[in-house]
C-alpha cells in the first residue's frame, strides 16, 4: 500500500513548525485574530533588527493563515515599485476577497508607502482580512497614538532570544555541547547569528578549542545583520562602535580625528542594532561580534590600531574627566581587553547581574551587618559596623535593577598616615596592612594607604562578579585620582585561590590576619613605584599572554562547562562516557577512565566541605548530582532548603568546584 504522498510544501512547514522557537505573544495575538476574536488586532506591525527572526516569524505566521484556509498574499519590500498603484495591484486581493492575510516582508525598502497605507489602502480592506508587516525600523509614532488605529493595531519589537531559547536552537541543531558556550558569546541571542555559527560549528570542527566565525560566516552575517554601509568612514565608525563598550559622539571623534562625527553619530543611532543609553550607544551582541570579528579577520593592524586608541583615550579621561565620568572608565577600558586569561580569571562580564552601587544610607546598616555575619561571622559583622560609623563614604550598597533589594555591599577604605592607633587596635586587617607598610617602605605624613576592605555579596561570596568589577574599577578610578595615595591593598578569605587570580597584578603580602574564625589574604601594590596607568596597561599586557602551569586542551569557559555536563550526565554512564571532561588532562592516563573521573569528582566535591563555607556547597552539589533526587526541586526538598536557597548554594558549589578543578587540571592532574 502506497504512503501518502506529501507535498514539498507541506514538509517545509513541518519542519519549520519543529525548529520554531519563542515568540509566543506574537502567535498568541495574531491566532486570536484567525479565530475572528472581535477584540483581536487587524494589523500587526513586527520590526526589529537584521537577522532578529521578522522572515521566520512571518513564515510560520503563513503557516498558520494558510492551516487555516486563508488566502495569503506575499509581497516583498525590496521588490516594490515606488508607484503606489502597482503596490495596490499586487495586494489586490487584500480589497477584493474576505479573509485574505497580507503579509509584507522587509518593510523598511518600501517605508515611504507607510503614510499611504494607514490613510488611502488599509481602510479599504475587504471583510474578516488582516495585515502584517515586519521591517526594520519602528513605525511612525502617530499611528500607535492615534485612538482608532492603536485598537486596531499591534505593534512588537522583536527581542534577542534568552540564553536558554538560544541553547535549545544550539541543540536541536546538535551542535557539540564544548562549543556552544562560544558560539553563544559570538552570536548573543540573535537567531540569525545563532543558526549560521551552529551550521559552520557542526559542520566537523575538529579542535573545540580553535572555533571561530568562517569568512562566509561573517560575510553573510555582515549583510544580514549589518546591510549597506554608505561610506568607508562611516564603516570605521561602526568599527569603533563595536569594540568600544559604549560609543558616545566625543568618544568617536576622539578615535577618528578630522572628520565630522555628528553625522556619523546620528547614523550609527538610527541603525536597528544599535541600542541608546544614557552613556552612549552600543549595538546588539550579534552584530558588535561579527563588526569585530570581521576587522580582525580582514584587517588585524586596524583593528589593533582602534583598539590602542580607545584606551589612549580611557586613560586621558582617567586623568581628566569630571569625577561622575571616572567611575566606569576602567571598566570601558578592561572591557578592550575582555579576551586575555587574566580578565576572563578575574572579571565576570556577567549579564545575569544587573546590579547598581548606591551610596550607603542609615537604613542599610542593618541588612549590611547581617550580610557581613551570614558570610564571615559575628566579628566581621562588627566590624562593619565600626567602618560604616568612621567612614561611612567608603561603603557601596548594590541593589539588583529590577527590583531595588540590596543584595551585596563593598568598602573602600582610605586611611591617612600616621596609622590611627584605633583603627589598628580594632581592625586585624588593617593592623596587618600598617605593619606592612612599615616592613617595606613607610608611609609619609601627607600620604595615606587605600583598603579595599569589605566585598560581601552572599550569593556568589568572593567568586568573579559584577559587584567585584564594579567595585575594583571605582577602586581603580580612586587610586588614579587620589593625591599622596602610597598603597592599595585588596582582602580575600580565599588567599590561595585569589592569589592565583591576581598573580603578576597584586603582591602577596605574606599576612593572614584573623577575624572571628577566618583568616584573610592581603594582596597590594605600592603606587609611588608603579603609577596607575602603568599598571593598568601591565595588566592589560598580562592578559593578552596566558600563563598555565601546564597545558590544557580546553580553555577555562569550555573546562567550566565540561564539568557542568559530567555532574548532569552521571546517572547516565553512556552519556557521562562521552562527555567533554574525559578528554581534558584529569581524564588522561586512566586505567578505568569513567570509573575514576567519577570517584575524582566525588572526593573534590567532599573536599570542598574542608572550608566552612563550603559544607553548604558540598551538600547542594551531593544532593542535586549524587542522591538520585528526579529534580533540582527534590533535591531542595531532601535538604530541607527553600528552592531559592539551595540554588544560591548550588551556585557557589558549582563555582568552586570548577575552580578546584581547573588548579589540577593545569597544576596537578593527580
Amino acid at each position: 500500500m502506497r504512503t501518502a504522498v506529501v507535498s514539498v510544501g507541506e514538509r517545509l512547514s513541518r519542519a519549520r513548525v519543529q525548529a520554531f522557537i519563542g515568540r509566543d505573544e506574537q502567535l498568541g495575538c495574531f491566532g486570536e485574530a484567525l479565530d475572528g476574536d472581535p477584540q483581536a488586532p487587524f494589523a500587526f506591525y513586527v520590526y526589529g533588527p537584521g537577522g532578529i527572526g521578522k522572515s521566520t516569524l512571518l513564515r510560520r505566521l503563513a503557516d498558520r493563515a494558510r492551516a487555516a484556509g486563508r488566502l495569503l498574499v506575499e509581497l516583498d519590500g525590496r521588490f516594490v515599485s515606488r508607484d503606489p498603484a502597482d503596490f495596490e495591484q499586487a495586494a489586490g486581493p487584500f480589497l477584493d476577497v474576505a479573509g485574505t492575510v497580507l503579509f509584507v516582508d522587509s518593510f523598511e525598502h518600501c517605508q515611504w508607502l507607510e503614510s499611504w497605507l494607514w490613510h488611502h489602502f488599509l481602510p479599504r480592506a475587504a471583510d474578516d482580512t488582516l495585515v502584517v508587516l515586519a521591517g526594520r525600523r519602528a513605525p511612525q509614532p502617530q499611528w500607535t497614538a492615534d485612538p482608532a488605529w492603536s485598537r486596531l493595531l499591534h505593534v512588537s519589537e522583536l527581542e534577542p532570544f534568552s540564553e536558554e531559547q538560544a541553547r535549545n536552537l544550539l541543540m536541536a541543531a546538535q551542535l557539540r555541547p564544548e562549543i556552544r558556550d562560544r558560539v553563544l558569546r559570538f552570536a548573543g541571542g540573535n537567531p540569525l547569528a545563532l543558526s549560521l555559527a551552529a551550521a559552520a560549528g557542526s559542520g566537523g570542527c575538529g579542535n573545540q578549542e580553535i572555533w571561530a566565525p568562517t569568512a562566509d560566516v561573517l560575510r553573510t552575517l555582515l549583510a544580514g545583520l549589518i546591510g549597506e554601509v554608505p561610506t568607508a568612514v562611516h564603516r570605521r565608525a561602526l568599527e569603533v562602535a563595536a569594540q568600544a563598550h559604549s560609543t558616545s559622539e566625543e568618544l568617536l571623534a576622539s578615535v577618528l580625528p578630522g572628520e565630522d562625527v555628528h553625522p556619523l553619530f546620528s547614523w550609527l543611532r538610527d541603525l536597528p542594532f544599535m541600542e541608546s543609553t544614557h552613556r552612549g550607544l552600543y549595538p546588539h551582541d550579534a552584530a558588535r561580534e561579527t563588526l569585530a570579528a570581521d576587522l580582525r579577520w580582514r584587517a588585524p593592524n586596524a583593528f589593533e590600531s582602534i583598539r590602542q586608541r580607545l584606551a589612549d583615550e580611557y586613560l586621558r579621561i582617567l586623568r581628566e574627566a569630571p569625577e561622575e565620568r571616572v567611575w566606569t572608565v576602567t571598566d570601558d577600558l578592561f572591557y578592550l581587553f575582555r579576551e586575555g586569561e587574566t580578565l576572563a580569571r578575574l572579571r565576570s562580564w556577567s549579564r545575569e547581574e544587573e546590579v547598581h552601587d548606591r551610596p550607603l544610607h542609615p537604613d542599610d546598616i542593618d541588612v549590611l551587618l547581617r550580610m557581613a555575619e551570614e558570610t564571615e561571622g559575628a566579628a566581621s559583622a562588627e566590624l562593619v559596623r565600626y567602618w560604616a560609623q568612621r567612614q561611612p563614604q567608603a561603603f557601596s550598597v548594590y541593589r539588583l535593577v529590577d527590583t531595588g533589594r540590596v543584595v551585596a555591599f563593598t568598602a573602600r577604605l582610605e586611611l591617612p598616615a600616621p596609622a590611627d592607633p584605633q583603627d589598628v587596635a580594632t581592625d586585624p586587617v588593617v593592623a596587618a596592612a600598617w605593619r606592612y607598610t612599615e616592613a617595606t617602605a613607610a608611609v609619609s605624613p601627607g600620604e595615606h594607604i587605600g583598603v579595599s576592605r569589605f566585598s560581601i555579596y552572599p550569593e556568589r561570596y568572593q567568586v568573579p562578579s559584577r559587584v567585584i568589577d564594579l567595585s575594583s574599577s571605582r577602586a581603580q578610578a580612586e587610586a588614579a585620582r587620589a593625591r599622596g595615595r602610597a598603597y592599595g591593598f585588596a582582602v580575600f578569605r580565599d588567599a590561595e585561590t585569589w592569589g592565583a587570580r591576581v598573580r603578576g597584578t597584586l603582591d602577596d603580602t605574606g599576612a593572614r590576619p584573623r577575624v572571628g574564625e577566618y583568616t584573610y589574604g592581603l594582596f597590594g601594590v605600592d603606587w609611588r613605584h608603579l603609577p596607575v596607568e602603568a599598571w593598568l596597561m601591565n595588566f592589560i599586557s598580562a592578559s593578552q599572554a596566558p600563563v598555565l602551569a601546564g597545558p590544557s586542551p580546553v580553555s577555562r569557559s569550555a573546562f567550566d562547562q565540561a564539568v557542568r555536563e559530567a555532574l548532569a550526565h552521571w546517572r547516565d554512564a553512556g552519556a557521562f562516557a562521552a562527555c567533554a571532561l574525559m578528554r581534558t588532562r584529569l581524564a588522561a592516563d586512566f586505567a578505568d577512565p569513567v570509573g575514576e573521573l567519577r570517584a575524582l569528582l566525588r572526593r573534590a566535591v567532599d573536599d570542598l566541605a574542608g572550608d566552612p563555607r563550603g559544607v553548604r556547597a558540598r551538600d547542594a552539589l551531593a544532593a542535586g548530582y549524587f542522591s538520585g533526587a528526579p529534580t533540582q526541586e527534590a533535591a531542595a526538598r531532601r535538604l530541607g532548603l527553600p528552592y531559592g536557597t539551595y540554588r544560591r548554594h548550588l551556585r557557589q558549589g558549582l563555582d568552586l568546584l570548577c575552580e578546584a578543578l581547573w588548579q589540577q587540571e593545569l597544576h596537578d592532574p593527580r
